[in-house]
């Protein structure tokens, strides 16, 4: 009996070899005639209409007759490329959000160089992102415009919108931290390798380095899940050398998640104290240049996103919105994925484009 077991067991793992060895083979044969411009990310046409220093603001095309006349600008983190919304042609919020009516800006951020470390969050919010709104609003003939804003980029449309309210007609938020003493928030994790917010001494580091290496933040993220984040997801890549188009998938999230911008150190510095250390923008306290941001002067329509496995910004941290806006239309909606699967999703990119763009057409008027 006992050999007879040895022998099956060695029969089944000398066929995983076999299988494992095949799939290795045909894996160096896809990398070695894939090129550097067959890992593409944005892979929805447009064209660069507006740029300031090193921000664009591309124009989407699309070939579907707008529904909605009222066009939608998408504001992105500072952290990672922008692109992330338009990963490949069948997983992109903007293109689903394009074939549902809709007509998409979207802020770039570009490289910030040594010569941008004096940036602050007034240029950021009351400069870039005005500037930009603003154009749209020229081009379109209209008062206002609506707002999509990402991740850290929610919290700049939240601030924003708080400014600026007459020139925003419908609010859309995704995965955006507002409560930042939310335990498990970025940079508030305790245990592990992740340092409190309160433990970083931010102006040591921006009067030391200038601008905020784009690896030191990677490697923060990383951090939050080591195993699985780096380590077992190349542990797993050989199961999938064998398929071109999950290697292109896997090498597309690889060169997205590393092609880090380093960070203007001036608004790394008010970002990290203001928000992370003192959790200024739910009690009212956040100045951005000379303009008070408060929550309560938001009293257009709001619809919050979020993610209920987001290990970057928790649900507690997007949820508590709610208290704190003026608005009397505000409608929230959870997504069963995490951070990452907000974009990449297969299940969430068939709900959540329609979702926005349903609820868009509704307040269209």
């Amino acid at each position: 009996m006992f050999p007879f077991l040895m022998q099956m067991r060695l029969e089944d793992a000398t066929h995983e070899y076999t299988e494992l060895a095949k799939k290795i083979v045909k894996g160096i044969e896809n990398l070695s005639h894939l090129r550097e411009e067959d890992i593409e990310v944005g892979a929805t046409p447009r064209e660069a209409v507006y740029q300031e220093d090193k921000v664009t603001l591309y124009h989407f095309k699309s070939s579907v007759e707008k529904s909605l006349n009222i066009p939608l600008l998408m504001v992105y983190a500072l952290v990672n490329r922008p692109f992330m919304v338009d990963l490949q042609a069948d997983r992109s919020l903007v293109a689903n959000l394009l074939n549902l009516g809709l007509d998409i800006y979207l802020i770039d951020w570009g490289y910030p160089s040594r010569a941008d470390r004096w940036l602050t969050l007034d240029d950021y919010i009351n400069g870039y992102i005005n500037n930009c709104v603003d154009y749209i609003r020229k081009t379109h003939h209209l008062d206002k415009i609506n707002l999509l804003g990402i991740c850290q980029g929610g919290t700049f449309s939240l601030c924003y919108s708080a400014i600026y309210p007459e020139k925003v007609k419908n609010l859309v938020v995704m995965v955006a931290p507002v409560d930042f003493h939310q335990e498990t928030t970025l940079l508030n994790m305790r245990g592990g390798c992740t340092l409190g917010a309160e433990a970083v001494d931010i102006d040591l580091m921006v009067d030391s380095l200038g601008n905020i290496p784009g690896d030191y933040l990677n490697l923060e993220f990383l951090m939050l899940k080591p195993q699985q984040l780096g380590i077992q997801k190349y542990l797993d890549l050989p199961e999938i050398l064998d398929s071109e188009d999950k290697l292109l998938n896997f090498l597309r999230m690889e060169k997205w998640i590393f092609d880090s911008p380093d960070q203007a150190g001036e608004a790394y510095r008010q970002f990290l104290k203001d928000f992370y250390q003192q959790n200024k923008l739910i009690k009212g306290e956040v100045m951005i240049g000379d303009k008070p941001v408060k929550l309560s002067n938001i009293t257009m329509p709001v619809l919050n996103l979020y993610a209920e496995k987001d290990h970057l910004v928790p649900p507690a941290s997007s949820l508590a919105l709610g208290q704190y806006v003026g608005t009397q239309d505000y409608t929230v909606q959870g997504f069963p994925v995490g951070h990452i699967g907000m974009y990449v999703s297969g299940k969430v990119q068939r709900d959540l484009p329609p979702a926005i763009a349903n609820w868009l057409k509704a307040r269209a008027n």
